[in-house]
Parts: C-alpha cells; structure tokens; sequence
C-alpha cells in the first residue's frame, strides 16, 4: 500500500480567484463566526484506505469563517503509520446560484514523528512539509474536488467527484501519481446520513494499477465505517 508520506497532500490559496469571487458573498456573511466539532469513528478512513489499521479515530476541529473566508485548525489520532496528526487549513468559498466554489490550502502535521505513545511533541513537528490545494466546483449538488500536491510527496494527484440525493452520497476518488501508472488506485464511498450526528460509510477499491498478490496492492475487502459527529458551541 502506498505511504500516506508519499501519496498524501492537499493545499492552496488562489488570490485572484478569491478577490473575483468577493462579490457574491451575502452581505449576512460579514460577521465573523468561530465554530468546532468532535468526532469518533471505528476506523481513520482516508480516500478509500484505513490509515489506522482497524484501530478508531477521535478527531476534532475549530475554524473561525468571515465574508466567505476561513481558516482552522483539524486534529485526529488514528494514523497507524504516522501518528497523531494535526492539519491547518485556510481557505475562501462562495456560491452563485446552483454553482458553488471553494479553494483551500491545507497543511499535514504529525507531531510525535509516528512514534507511538509519544503524543503531540511540537519540537518533532512537520510543519511546511507536507501540503496540498484543494479546488472545489459544484453545481446542483454535484462536485468534483482536486488536490493537488504542493509539498512533501511531489506527483501525487487525489480527484473526486460526489453528488447525493437525500441521506445517501456517494463519492469516487483516484489517487494518481502524476498521471502515470504504478500507483494509481479508484475506490468507491457510498455514505448514509443516519440523523446530523451518525453516518455510516461503505468504501471499496474497484480498480488499481498493483495486482492482488503484489506486496504494495491495496485491500480490496470492502470497508465500513461508523462516525458520530457532535458540534460544540462556543
């Protein structure tokens, strides 16, 4: 299976393409707004692998948003091969009627260096080096994300395109290594909303480049995942 070190990236901030899309922020969105979450799930689901080998997630997340903007803070345990993580995003999105747009930069963090039982560890972190932009485009509630590395694992691609109707969403995503083969895989997610707190998530690899019996072949076995979500007020 492929390292989350050299197939895992996300980061970016286009100005231009924010300043150009200012003027359609409802003037409602002015104030600033500081808003957080936690969660627990069975398993750390990352783009169609469990990255915590069987073992549960806890995770959680503060972003402060204004006029369209945002930025925040994502923290998670769960990496089996890397350790604690914590992300820091910055980002603008915006909507035009049914077409909605988001460009975000976001930045990898593992704090303990993958050693278990070290805890967060600041003086070891990984700040800077690990990187990618995500650009989002929607319409009527279809999306197709890109993520595209900027830093940390040069190459690597990550596109997924999702819609849903009611509770059920479903998702494809392909990891690609810069467009050539060796180490692409697609996978499947097919999500439930149970209520605003619990989901459930079936995900599957339905193609890859490695075959079933190569050392670096993905698991195939389908995997399901149960979250509970909980926003917390401040």
């Amino acid at each position: 299976m492929l390292s989350k070190t050299t197939h895992f990236i996300r980061t970016g901030v286009a100005a231009a393409v924010v300043g150009s899309a200012l003027a359609a922020v409802p003037a409602a969105q002015a104030a600033g707004e500081l808003s957080a979450s936690a969660s627990v799930a069975n398993m750390y689901l990352w783009r169609g692998l469990d990255l915590g080998d069987g073992s549960a997630a806890v995770s959680g997340d503060l972003t402060y948003s204004i006029g369209g903007a945002y930025a925040g803070i994502w923290v998670s345990s769960g990496d089996d091969a890397l350790g604690n993580e914590y992300d820091l995003y910055v980002g603008y999105g915006a909507e035009l009627g049914d077409f909605s747009f988001d460009i975000n930069l976001t930045n990898y963090n593992y704090s303990d260096n993958g050693l278990a039982g070290k805890g967060f560890d600041v003086s070891d972190d990984t700040t800077g080096e690990l990187s990618e932009i995500i650009t989002t485009v929607g319409f009527k509630g279809i999306s197709l994300s890109y993520y595209d590395n900027i830093a940390g694992a040069s190459g690597y691609e990550y596109w997924t395109l999702s819609g849903g109707v009611g509770k059920v969403s479903l998702t494809a995503g392909l990891h690609a290594a810069d467009g050539s083969s060796g180490n692409d895989m697609t996978h499947v997610d097919l999500s439930y909303a149970f209520n605003d707190n619990i989901s459930f998530t079936a995900s599957k690899v339905v193609d890859q480049d490695f075959g079933k019996n190569d050392a670096g072949a993905f698991d195939e076995d389908v995997k399901f995942v149960v979250a509970y979500s909980l926003p917390i007020e401040i």
